[in-house]
């Protein structure tokens, strides 16, 4: 049986984002991300294809919650980082548009380190 083993310099479990990245997939295995090169730990095993897509569905999801962010703080005149400092401070009243919002922004922050603990790995 071989071992795999994987480092990474953050504190948060690794295995839920791996398992989900390996699992199999049919037909090739050819990489398709979407940067210029597959970091080189990646070229040498056999799921480069899993990591690609996982990183794909990630950035995907990145790029959605920046841009629905993006419609709260043109609503409200009010960037995210100081709507979250003033929302934690008990500053704004409780609204269902305020939950979505703080929602959409913590998604943002875990979706941004998963990306990043998947690029890390190595």
């Amino acid at each position: 049986m071989a071992e795999l083993r994987l480092i990474s310099p953050r504190k948060r479990q690794l295995k839920p984002l791996v398992e989900a990245a390996l699992h199999p997939v049919l037909g090739a295995l050819r990489p398709l991300c979407p940067w210029d090169k597959v970091p080189r730990a990646w070229a040498e095993g056999p799921r480069v294809q899993d990591k690609c897509n996982e990183l794909r569905l990630l950035e995907a999801g990145i790029r959605r919650t920046e841009q629905k962010l993006q419609g709260f703080e043109t609503r409200y005149g009010l960037p995210s980082a100081e709507f979250v400092r003033r929302y934690e401070q008990d500053r704004l009243e409780e609204t269902l548009e305020f939950a979505e919002w703080i929602g959409e922004y913590r998604l943002l922050e875990r979706l941004r380190e998963k990306a990043d603990a998947l690029r890390e790995l190595r």
